[in-house]
C-alpha cells in the first residue's frame, strides 16, 4: 500500500475587531466567540492638540493630528494585536465622529500591519447584527470623514480665535464655542424676556353647586354671552353680587370624543425631553444611561445591548424590528393591533442615518429586565420600550363630558375626561390614574335645578415666558437646525462646565459672566453667533458628508471674513477688564482696607484691595434685610451638608433672617421691601415681595425650614 502523506493544518483566520469601548467590546466579543478579538480604542487616540491652534491656514486649512496625550501605549497596543491578525475590523460608532475614529486608526495601522483593514457598521449590538456586519465589510466613508474634519476645523478655527478676544477684553481663561455660544445666546435672550415681562392681575372665578348629597364645582366661563375679562376683585364681586340669588339651572350637556394617536419611536432629541420632563434627567445624564444600554448589559449568562444607537434623528424602523413588534402585540394586545404598520414621517432636516432609537428585542419587557438594570437605567428602557411597542398599536379614544350651568347672565362649566378605549395606553404603565379613570360627573339633566352653596373668586397674574429648561432647549436647537443629536447634550454642558449657565428648579440661568460673555460676542459677531448662521453651517456640513460640497472651500468663505473682522476688534473693543475690579465702600473687616468687586468664575464677588497680604473675600450684598431696626445685609449663603444655596442677614446670629427665594435687583410698588424670585408648580416663575404682610404677587407657600446653617 501506498504511504499516506500527512496533510498540514492550516490554522483558522484570525481577525482583530476594534471598537470604541470596552463595555461594547464585551458584548461583541462573547457574540464572536473563537478567532475574534475585541479591543477597545477608548474614542478618540488620534485629535487636534489642546495647546495650540493646530490648523494650517495656508495649506487648505489641513489639520495638524498627533496622538492624543496619554494614549500612545494603548496605541501601541493595538498595533502589535493588529500584527497579529489576518484581518482588521474597525468597528466605531456610525455616524461622522466613530467614521473619523475609523479614519485615524487606519492611518495608524497601515504600512505597520500586512493585515486588509476594513470598516464594519451596525446600529444595534445583538448577535445576529453583529455576525451580518462581519461578513460584509465596507470601505470607510471619505465623505463623513471630511464632515467630522470640516466641523473639528470650523469649531477650533472660532473657539481658538475668539477666546484670546476674550482674555484680552475680560479675563484670562474663558472659552467660547461657535455652537455653544449661539445656545447660550438664547438663553440670555430668554432671560431678559423673564426680566422684563410685566405681570398683569386677573381674575378667576368658580362656584360650588349641590345635587342632593352629591357636591361639584365649575368655573365662570361665559357673562353676559361673552368669556369673561375679570381684571380685577371689584369686577368679580359685581357679578357674584348679581348672581348670588339667582336660580341655578343645568342649561346644556355635551360629550365629545377624540381620537389619540400613539406618538413616534424616540428620536435623540425627543427621548432627551421625554427624559427631562417625565424622568428629571439631564441631557447628559440621558445620553450617559442610553450609552449603557446600547453596549451592553448582562442578561443573566448573555450580554445583550438592548437598545439600537441612540444618536439618530430619524423614526425610521426596519422591517425586522416592525414584524417582531406585530407579532408581540398579537400576542398580549390583539384587540390592539392595526391592519397596517403605522409608518411616521422622517423630518425633512432628518439626515436617516440610523432607525429611531427602539429596543432591540421587544421580548425583553421592563419588567423582565428590571432586576438586572440599575433604576436610572430601568426607567429610561422603560419609556423607550413603550414608546416603540405603543407607536404600532391602535389609538386610543377619550371622552369629554361638559356641563353648563346657568345663573342668571353667568354660565359656569365643569368637564371631565376620560379614556373609553385605551389603544396604544395598554403598554403605557406611566400614564398616571387620572388619565386612565377620568373625573366623575354627577347625574345631571338639561332643566335641572342646583344649588349654589359658595362662590371662589380667585386672584391671579399673567405669567411671562418660561426660562429654557434641558428639555425646551434641546426643542428650540432641533427647531432651529441648530447642532446635530450627538451634539444636543454637550451643548449645555459645556456651559454648564465653563459656568456660564447654572440650573435653578431645572431651569437653565445665565451666570452674570455668561450674559457679560454674550453681550461681547453677539455685539462682536452678530453674524457668527447666529442660530440662522449656525443652521446653515449644518446643512453645509450635511452636503459635505453628502459629497455635494468641498470642505476647504467651505472654510475659506467663512474663515478670512472671520479673522479680518476679528483682528480689527482686538484692537478697537473696549476692554471689560476695567469693570473688574470696582472700587465699593466696604470695608474689609480683617485689615481695614477697602473691598472691591471682582468677577470670578461663580459670578461677582467682594476681595480685599490688600490682596495677596490679605486674601479675605465676601459675597456680594443682594439686599438690605428687611427686619425692623437691622442695618444688616442680604447675601448668599450655602448649607453645610449639601450645600444648597440661601440667604440670610450679614448679621447673623444676632439676626436669624434666613429665605430660600432669591432677591432681585427691583422694589416693591407696594410696600417698598425688595421683591425676590419665586418658583411654584401652580405659578411657575413669579416675581414677588418679600414682605409676607404685603400682597404684592405674594404667595403663601412656606419655606423649607433651614438647619445646617453654615
Amino acid at each position: 500500500m501506498p504511504e499516506k502523506k500527512a496533510v498540514s493544518k492550516k490554522s483558522p483566520k484570525s481577525t482583530l475587531v476594534i471598537v470604541e469601548s470596552p463595555t461594547k467590546a464585551k458584548s461583541i466579543e462573547k457574540y464572536l466567540g473563537p478567532g475574534f478579538t475585541v479591543r477597545a480604542s477608548m474614542g478618540h487616540l488620534i485629535d487636534l492638540p489642546k495647546s495650540r491652534l493646530a490648523v494650517n491656514i495656508e495649506d487648505n486649512f489641513s489639520p495638524e493630528y498627533i496622538t492624543v496625550r496619554g494614549r500612545a501605549a494603548l496605541l501601541k497596543e493595538l498595533q502589535k494585536e493588529a500584527k497579529k491578525a489576518d484581518q482588521v475590523l474597525l468597528a466605531s460608532d456610525n455616524d461622522r465622529e466613530g467614521e473619523a475614529i475609523a479614519w485615524h486608526l487606519r492611518s495608524a495601522l497601515e504600512g505597520k500591519v500586512k493585515a486588509p483593514i476594513k470598516r464594519i457598521v451596525f446600529n444595534e449590538i445583538t448577535p445576529a447584527i453583529i455576525k451580518e456586519a462581519v461578513k460584509n465589510p465596507v470601505d470607510i466613508d471619505e465623505s463623513k470623514v471630511n464632515a467630522q474634519k470640516a466641523r473639528r476645523v470650523l469649531d477650533r478655527l472660532v473657539g481658538y480665535n475668539l477666546s484670546p478676544l476674550l482674555w484680552k477684553k475680560v479675563k484670562n481663561g474663558l472659552s467660547a464655542g461657535r455652537v455653544q455660544s449661539v445656545a447660550l445666546r438664547l438663553i440670555c435672550e430668554r432671560e431678559a424676556e423673564v426680566e422684563n415681562f410685566i405681570p398683569e392681575e386677573y381674575w378667576s372665578l368658580d362656584a360650588d353647586f349641590s345635587k342632593g348629597k352629591s357636591k361639584f364645582s365649575a368655573q365662570l366661563v361665559q357673562y353676559q354671552g361673552k368669556k369673561p375679562t375679570l381684571e380685577n376683585e371689584n369686577a368679580v364681586k359685581a357679578i357674584i353680587e348679581e348672581i348670588k340669588n339667582a336660580d341655578c339651572v343645568v342649561c346644556d350637556i355635551k360629550e365629545s370624543d377624540k381620537m389619540v394617536r400613539p406618538k413616534a419611536p424616540f428620536t435623540t432629541s425627543k427621548l432627551q425631553q421625554a427624559a427631562a420632563n417625565r424622568l428629571g434627567f439631564t441631557s447628559k445624564k440621558t445620553m450617559q444611561v442610553a450609552q449603557q444600554l446600547y453596549e451592553g448589559i448582562a442578561i443573566g449568562s448573555q450580554r445583550v445591548g438592548l437598545i439600537t444607537y441612540m444618536r439618530t434623528d430619524s423614526t425610521r424602523i426596519s422591517p425586522l424590528a416592525i414584524e417582531e413588534v406585530r407579532k408581540y402585540i398579537a400576542e398580549k394586545f390583539p384587540k390592539e393591533l392595526p391592519d397596517e404598520p403605522i409608518e411616521y414621517a422622517v423630518g425633512k432636516k432628518a439626515q436617516d442615518a440610523h432607525e429611531a432609537i427602539r429596543p432591540t428585542y421587544v421580548k425583553y419587557t421592563p419588567e423582565y429586565v428590571k432586576e438586572y438594570l440599575t433604576r436610572d437605567q430601568q426607567r429610561l428602557y422603560a419609556i423607550i420600550w413603550e414608546r416603540f411597542v405603543s407607536s404600532q398599536m391602535n389609538n386610543a379614544k377619550n371622552r369629554t363630558t361638559s356641563v353648563d350651568i346657568q345663573a342668571a347672565n353667568a354660565i359656569f362649566r365643569l368637564s371631565a375626561t376620560k379614556v373609553i378605549e385605551k389603544g396604544f395606553y395598554k403598554v403605557i404603565k406611566t400614564l398616571g390614574s387620572k388619565e386612565e379613570k377620568g373625573t366623575a360627573l354627577p347625574a345631571l339633566a338639561v332643566g335641572e335645578k342646583l344649588e349654589c352653596q359658595k362662590f371662589y373668586p380667585e386672584q391671579h397674574f399673567t405669567q411671562g415666558p418660561a426660562r429654557y429648561t434641558d428639555a425646551s432647549i434641546v426643542k428650540m436647537l432641533e427647531e432651529k437646525g441648530i447642532g446635530r443629536p450627538a451634539t444636543y447634550a454637550p451643548i449645555i454642558s459645556v456651559l454648564g462646565d465653563r459656568y456660564y449657565v447654572t440650573r435653578s428648579n431645572k431651569q437653565l440661568v445665565p451666570t452674570p459672566l455668561g450674559r457679560m460673555i454674550n453681550e461681547i460676542l453677539v455685539e462682536s459677531f452678530p453674524d457668527v453667533i447666529n442660530e440662522n448662521f449656525t443652521a446653515q453651517i449644518e446643512t453645509n456640513l450635511d452636503l459635505v458628508a453628502e459629497d455635494k460640497l468641498n470642505w476647504t472651500s467651505m472654510m475659506g468663505e467663512f474663515y478670512y471674513p472671520f479673522k479680518g473682522h476679528l483682528d480689527e476688534l482686538m484692537g478697537s473693543l473696549e476692554s471689560y477688564k476695567g469693570t473688574m475690579d470696582e472700587e465699593t465702600d466696604k470695608i474689609c473687616e480683617k485689615c481695614g482696607k477697602p473691598m472691591v468687586k471682582k468677577l470670578g468664575r461663580f459670578g461677582f464677588f467682594l476681595a480685599c484691595s490688600g490682596f495677596p497680604e490679605c486674601r479675605n473675600t465676601r459675597s456680594i450684598p443682594l439686599a438690605k434685610c428687611p427686619r425692623p431696626g437691622c442695618n444688616g445685609e442680604i447675601v448668599a449663603r450655602k448649607t453645610k451638608g449639601r450645600g444648597k444655596e440661601f440667604f440670610g442677614c450679614t448679621n447673623y446670629p444676632e439676626c436669624d433672617f434666613i429665605t430660600h427665594f432669591k432677591p432681585i435687583n427691583s422694589i416693591c410698588p407696594q410696600c417698598g421691601q425688595f421683591l425676590v424670585e419665586k418658583y411654584t408648580k401652580k405659578h411657575g416663575s413669579i416675581k414677588a415681595c418679600i414682605n409676607p404682610a404685603c400682597n404684592y404677587l405674594h404667595t403663601q407657600e412656606e419655606e423649607e425650614p433651614i438647619d445646617d446653617i453654615d
